[in-house]
């Protein structure tokens, strides 16, 4: 079911100034672990839903250990705001010496709650080189996805979560250029996991895409593809009979749709957890010949082992 949107600027903000970037705040992961727990009940991915809760937990709890890790040099953020490049990108940044331990202490934390299966199916973590981990980390920043270890990608993809987050955290968005692409987070040029239309204060009404990676979240003007720029013929699909909290922009230029996560429906709503809690509709958009424009690393496609 489609429901055609309007012409950008009729809903966009009235007046004032528009917050361009928002950083993660404190409680990031803790947020989404809350909101996969509320949408787990009932839920036919009910069990998923909670493992990724489980291990968003444990997220929060190394987010909250701060982890050492430091920002580029003064000047290297400077020029990358001047040449509008993402200062966070991570072919520009050594990887964080210690995103390994967060990944190997994010398996022991989420490993007893699985199944004899799933147990089995994370040993690799602890058990492989750390020229596995970063063959793995390679592959998921690359976007090499179908090349990954599909049982594992998730809680990777966690753990350099954690260690991007922490260092979002550490900017001011004065030192972030605007992005030259929608489609990419203007701090770590990575793509989003969906997008949300937030409430409240300045950002009442107001879409901004959440980086899959850094957790940053940056402002697109709604009415428009936020893949490619195109303003004709955008259209939302929902679930028949669901409550349009999540729905699926399409674009017929590029072909390509994100979700867009309505917080103007359900206060509660998250652009991580609820993008993970609506894979049926992924399914439709894949069915109406639609690719998806977003990741989200709690699920990622890729080998079996």
């Amino acid at each position: 079911m489609t429901t055609p949107l309007l012409q950008p600027g009729q809903i966009e903000a009235a007046a004032g100034s528009i917050p361009e970037l928002r950083l993660p705040p404190a409680d990031i992961f803790l947020t989404c672990a809350r909101r996969l727990e509320q949408l787990a009940e009932r839920h036919a991915m009910g069990d998923y839903l909670r493992f990724a809760a489980r291990l968003a937990r444990a997220q929060q709890a190394q987010l909250d250990d701060a982890p050492a890790t430091g920002l580029p040099a003064p000047e290297r953020l400077a020029q990358c705001r001047e040449h509008a490049m993402p200062p966070l990108a991570p072919a520009g940044l050594p990887r964080p010496s210690g995103w390994r331990d967060t990944a190997r202490h994010l398996a022991r934390a989420v490993q007893p709650s699985l199944p004899a299966a799933g147990q089995a199916a994370l040993q690799p973590l602890l058990e492989r080189q750390d020229a596995w981990l970063d063959e793995q980390a390679e592959l998921l920043l690359d976007g090499a996805t179908k090349y990954l270890n599909a049982a594992v990608a998730p809680v990777i993809g966690a753990a350099l979560q954690v260690h991007w987050t922490h260092l979002a955290r550490q900017l001011d968005p004065a030192q972030v250029a605007r992005p030259e692409l929608p489609n990419l987070c203007p701090v770590c040029g990575s793509h989003p996991v969906s997008s949300v239309v937030r409430i409240g204060g300045a950002e009442n009404g107001l879409r901004y895409l959440r980086c899959a990676l850094c957790s940053s979240e940056w402002h697109v003007v709604r009415a428009k593809c936020s893949n490619c720029d195109n303003t004709r013929g955008i259209a939302y699909y929902h679930l028949e009979g669901g409550d349009k909290v999540v729905r699926a922009e399409s674009c017929p230029e590029c072909q390509s749709y994100l979700k867009v996560v309505h917080q103007d429906t359900d206060p509660l709503a998250d652009p991580g957890a609820d993008e993970l809690a609506s894979l049926t509709l992924d399914l439709l958009m894949d069915e109406a010949g639609y690719a998806r424009s977003g990741i989200n690393w709690y699920l990622i496609q890729g080998h079996p082992a």
